[in-house]
């Protein structure tokens, strides 16, 4: 099991480049595990040349390429990271971009002296993992998640120009949404396989999704359960009904995780994904998400919509392999329950 907990302003980006074979040819994951009992034994071999300084694995057993950067060189881990990001650092005179890089012994690595400009950086979206197939992102407010009418800024065009100026030979492939005033963690797949397999087996691979929320007045049970059926008016409108009404049966499970007499922050494991199931069913429970809108009741005390997706965990689709992502509470939610 592969588990990603993000820090704040911190995330594990990863990057792939074309192969021969015109594929995006990435290894499949990266773990940052705790090597701090490994010892290691490098050796600076020659003085920097074109730039690079080099050295030599001399440890007996093998290592992933970032934590033997980590051990060896000095600076900061961002620096180190942003390094391997923009194609730096070689390994046996091949670039390398995996963080999980095998290293043997023996392996020559040569790391630029120079600063690059090629990693990702946008206000809007910020990339937590990356492999071959799919890409894990943290979206911010204020972007949809894909093109809708005239509007120009949504994550699929950016991660479709992040991948252009990465010479990824792939394109963001759009399996599910969040509104374009929740933030949270989404992902995209990078061919149509991937994205046919999430779509088509999305309820048992996506096994947890969780989002946090600021709810109005103070909630007055820990936890429970509301289930409905949800369906769209001729306004677009969600409402909903406790009975079949032709729309679609929704559960959210939720637990209070804080609260004053004027709000609540509010943590929602879906049981299913409908259009506004939250926003609705917060609003059936007599407490709407503050700064909602559409479905409020006007109170907006930090001028957002106060939801995030701080949690997905989903079984690879390609590989098996458990992997668990799990953002901060942001910090304008925290701080309303000091």
């Amino acid at each position: 099991m592969v588990h990603f907990f993000l820090l704040k302003n911190q995330t594990l980006n990863k990057f792939c480049f074309d192969s021969a074979a015109n594929i995006c040819n990435f290894e499949d994951t990266y773990h940052l595990s705790n090597f701090s009992n490994m010892q290691y034994r490098q050796s600076h071999y020659n003085k920097p040349q074109n730039d690079f300084a080099h050295y030599i694995f001399d440890g007996d057993e093998e290592t992933p390429l970032l934590e033997y950067l980590y051990k060896t060189i000095k600076g900061s881990r961002s620096k180190i990271k942003a390094t391997l990001q923009g194609r730096g650092i070689k390994v046996n005179g091949k670039v390398v971009t995996q963080f999980n890089f095998p290293l043997t012994p023996g392996a020559k690595i040569a790391v630029s002296q120079h600063k690059s400009d090629n990693t990702f950086k946008n206000r809007y979206v910020s990339i937590v993992y990356e492999d071959r197939w799919l890409i894990v992102v943290e979206k911010k407010i204020g972007i949809l998640s894909m093109a809708a009418g005239h509007s120009s800024l949504n994550v699929k065009s950016v991660l479709d120009d992040y991948f252009r100026k990465s010479r990824q030979r792939c394109t963001a492939h759009v399996v599910h949404r969040l509104d374009r005033d929740t933030s949270g963690l989404m992902i995209y797949a990078k061919d149509m396989e991937t994205e046919q397999r999430l779509e088509h087996d999305w309820h048992n691979i996506v096994y947890d999704r969780r989002y946090v929320a600021v709810v109005s007045g103070e909630m007055e049970d820990d936890e429970g359960t509301i289930s409905n059926w949800l369906k769209d008016n001729k306004a677009y409108i969600t409402y909903s009904s406790p009975f079949d009404n032709g729309g679609k049966y929704a559960v959210t499970h939720f637990h209070v995780l804080d609260r004053t007499t004027e709000h609540s922050l509010v943590e929602y494991k879906l049981e299913t994904g409908r259009k506004n199931q939250i926003r609705v069913h917060s609003a059936d429970m007599g407490h709407p998400v503050c700064g909602d809108v559409k479905y409020g009741n006007g109170d907006d005390p930090i001028h957002r919509l106060c939801l995030h997706a701080y949690l997905l965990c989903f079984t690879h689709p390609m590989t098996g392999e458990k992997m668990e992502f799990e953002t901060m509470i942001p910090a304008d939610f925290r701080k309303l329950f000091k």
